[in-house]
């Protein structure tokens, strides 16, 4: 006898079984008992619609058991709205969930689910990401629901009392080649959409921040597309760090930097004068066949939409 079956709680349910095809199955699968048994009488509450605390109880005991279990994380957000539970009582549950279960898809929905319906960012809340990215610092669930959390709650870089800044910081500190860093201090600067033209100061700050990231790691490609990104939304163009990029490579040939090379190829190229073509033809080759020749094709192509003779 299961621990429902047993249980007067639920003596007034008719639990629902699995039906994988008849009593014969082809291929039924090999659950436990005890997984059978809740899924059971989730079906039969599911059935009769009830919303109630044993119900979440029950999605409680189903989500331990089997945490990618879409349907049950929906039964339980319809059901913690319909009896108007407390949603930061349900953030502590999940926060405990989140942590066994680190790149768990349908965790994260749920906790946007709930969050989704609370005013204002619980002052824990930013705390509890940073113990997940501890201990993946690339974890992607996490980061997604950070930058939903950035702009549900105008956490943008400018904004009053936003730490995401400092954040970012604090993390490439740890590790300079943290792509998922890069990435979010660049949405928090330049992602809000009531931003319509981003101050040159800003722009200006960010592009010092990358050059002093590609100073101390010259072969960090993260930094040089923050910079590309950058120059992009400052609309200066590429030229003003044209000496900044050849501060990577010498008269003699050597280079310190491929991404530098690229960063010079690329602007010489959009130049568009034939002196300037050839140089960046010049890069995309040494690119070609000595620094970067994994990728020779790559480059190659580049070269030809030079559109100079010898490409």
């Amino acid at each position: 006898m299961g621990k429902y079956e047993k249980s007067r709680d639920w003596n007034d349910i008719v639990p629902i079984p699995q039906d994988d095809g008849g009593p014969n199955p082809l291929a039924a699968i090999a659950y436990t008992a005890e997984y059978s048994e809740a899924m059971s009488y989730l079906r039969a509450v599911m059935a009769a619609d009830e919303k109630s605390e044993r119900v979440l109880a029950l999605t409680e005991h189903v989500i331990t058991m089997n945490p990618a279990h879409y349907t049950v994380w929906l039964y339980r957000a319809d059901t913690l709205r319909a009896l108007k539970s407390d949603p930061k009582q349900e953030l502590e549950w999940l926060n405990k969930i989140s942590l066994k279960h680190l790149k768990n898809y349908q965790i994260w929905h749920h906790r946007n689910t709930i969050m989704s319906q609370i005013d204002t960012l619980p002052p824990k809340e930013l705390s509890f990401l940073n113990r997940m990215l501890a201990k993946d610092a690339k974890n992607y669930h996490v980061w997604s629901y950070r930058q939903w959390l950035v702009a549900q709650f105008s956490l943008w870089s400018e904004s009053p009392g936003s730490t995401e800044l400092e954040f970012t910081e604090s993390l490439l500190r740890a590790d300079i080649r943290n792509n998922s860093a890069w990435n979010h201090r660049y949405y928090v600067v330049f992602g809000n959409p009531e931003q319509q033209q981003i101050p040159a100061e800003i722009c200006e700050r960010e592009i010092e921040f990358a050059k002093s990231k590609i100073y101390m790691a010259p072969q960090n490609q993260s930094a040089w597309n923050y910079l590309k990104g950058v120059i992009r939304k400052s609309e200066k163009g590429m030229e003003p760090l044209e000496k900044f990029a050849e501060g990577f490579t010498n008269d003699n040939g050597e280079v310190r930097s491929s991404h530098a090379l690229d960063f010079l190829a690329e602007m010489w190229a959009q130049a568009g004068t034939e002196e300037k073509k050839a140089k960046a033809e010049k890069a995309l080759s040494l690119l070609a066949e000595k620094y970067d020749p994994v990728r020779k094709n790559y480059w190659d192509y580049r070269k030809r939409l030079l559109g100079t003779r010898k490409a």
